[in-house]
């Protein structure tokens, strides 16, 4: 009987040991899998996002490009056909630095006319404007872009003031989200004491 009991208890052990070890097996099966799925995500996110800095030095490119353009109105050009031509080499190479940017990631955000979304835009002053929903992005004074899908450079915004609040509801980007965002910049500022047209621009512009 003392041996029964005896090799008994040496089972129970041994079982015992059996379902720790086991235990510890698969508790470090399971962090080796999420040490490999981590691996694998860092892996991607590296090779998506390894360009950011090259990509936000380029914007500076293509903002200088733009502003080229932007300064020759279309009369200088068609009386200057040798300024038309250089423009058009200008707008060419505006064309190519966007397609290559585009090739790798980086979009445009597609800002004007949209209702203000403090994710992809960076509002700098407000211009009165009762014909349109309440902050609405009217003027964009620098292009904002994202990098497979994460903010690169938010637009920087000139937003309306005083138009309906209802309007937001048939806002361009459309949903709850749209309308949260923009109805969370109207509170911002009504909590400042509201700003006047222009009073916010980046002194640095």
């Amino acid at each position: 009987a003392a041996a029964d009991t005896d090799l008994a208890e040496q089972l129970a052990r041994a079982e015992a040991e059996v379902a720790r070890l086991k235990d510890d097996y698969l508790r470090a099966l399971a962090e080796t899998e999420n040490v490999r799925r981590r691996g694998v995500r860092d892996r991607e996110e590296a090779s998506q996002y390894a360009v950011a800095g090259f990509a936000r030095d380029m914007l500076a490119v293509a903002d200088n490009l733009h502003r080229a353009l932007a300064s020759v109105d279309v009369d200088a050009r068609a009386a200057d056909p040798a300024l038309d031509a250089l423009m058009s080499g200008v707008e060419m190479t505006e064309r190519e630095l966007a397609s290559a940017l585009e090739r790798h990631g980086v979009k445009r955000i597609e800002a004007e006319g949209q209702p203000f979304d403090p994710h992809f835009h960076e509002a700098l002053f407000e211009i009165p404007n009762a014909d349109v929903p309440n902050s609405t992005v009217l003027q964009v004074l620098s292009q904002g872009y994202t990098l497979n899908e994460r903010i690169l450079r938010p637009a920087r915004v000139g937003v309306s003031r005083g138009g309906p609040k209802a309007a937001l509801a048939a806002a361009p980007q459309g949903g709850a989200q749209a309308r949260t965002s923009a109805e969370a910049y109207e509170q911002t500022s009504e909590a400042a004491g509201g700003t006047a047209a222009g009073s916010r621009i980046d002194e640095a512009l």
